[in-house]
């Protein structure tokens, strides 16, 4: 798989205010400075959604995107306090969103919700950034490949554009506990992915990203997965430093390949 861009993606959770600007503010001025060496990268802050629309407005003529962390599944306005549909994500600056997150899953959000999510954001135009994976029991009983194959089957139907659609395989037991899988695993599963995903919708442009405890100091092995196209930062995504390890630490990139 080819791909014009890395994507590096911060997912801010439930954390941040409005002075965090800064935070991107500064990764900008870092990438903007060094923009020879970071020609092919796409950045992409998924903030809560009170930061959405000023995050917006402070970055709308930068080349990096605002995005948001999910949205209801109704596409038309109603009485669900509390929650915002994908048209006003799209309305106050949101790029992208995020679905299918596992903690959102944890919290009862099935893959039928999820494929209304998803359908009502692309009717938005608005980019997806699709999680899906297995969780330690599933992994433990083998069962990596018919949970990533069930999520996506019932998420993403053939209509959708899967050109909107950035497919970020997260593994649960992965996301905050510091463990990753061995690159070995890793490359299998993502290598089942694209060839799943290749069969299945006879599409191959479409773009892999990985999340789990994604750090300056695991990036250098994860870049010598070709076929990853970029990175879920949870954690690490709220430390300029941090952030910019990770880009910088990707780019110091092996000789050899998986």
């Amino acid at each position: 798989m080819t791909n014009k861009f890395k994507y590096f993606i911060g997912n801010w959770k439930m954390y941040g205010n409005l002075s965090s600007f800064k935070i991107i503010q500064n990764i900008e001025k870092y990438i903007k400075k060094n923009q020879n060496k970071f020609k092919k990268i796409k950045v992409i802050f998924c903030v809560p959604s009170t930061l959405i629309y000023p995050f917006f407005l402070k970055f709308k003529k930068s080349k990096i995107s605002i995005g948001g962390q999910n949205c209801h599944f109704s596409k038309n306005p109603g009485p669900f306090t509390g929650s915002l549909n994908a048209q006003m994500a799209k309305n106050v600056g949101a790029k992208y969103l995020i679905l299918g997150h596992s903690e959102n899953r944890k919290e009862g959000e099935n893959n039928h919700l999820i494929n209304k999510k998803i359908e009502n954001a692309l009717c938005e135009n608005l980019n997806v950034i699709f999680c899906f994976g297995e969780t330690i029991e599933e992994k433990k009983r083998a069962r990596t490949f018919q949970v990533i194959k069930k999520q996506i089957n019932e998420c993403i139907k053939a209509k959708f554009d899967l050109n909107k659609i950035l497919f970020a395989y997260e593994p649960v037991w992965s996301i905050g506990s510091g463990k990753t899988p061995s690159i070995n695993d890793l490359s299998k599963v993502i290598k089942f992915i694209k060839k799943y995903i290749n069969k299945k919708y006879k599409f191959k442009k479409f773009k892999i990203l990985y999340g789990g405890s994604v750090n300056a100091k695991n990036i250098e092995n994860f870049s010598k997965i070709n076929e990853i196209d970029g990175f879920l930062i949870g954690g690490a995504s709220l430390s300029q430093k941090k952030f910019i390890d990770i880009i910088n630490n990707y780019y110091k990139k092996p000789k050899w390949k998986l």
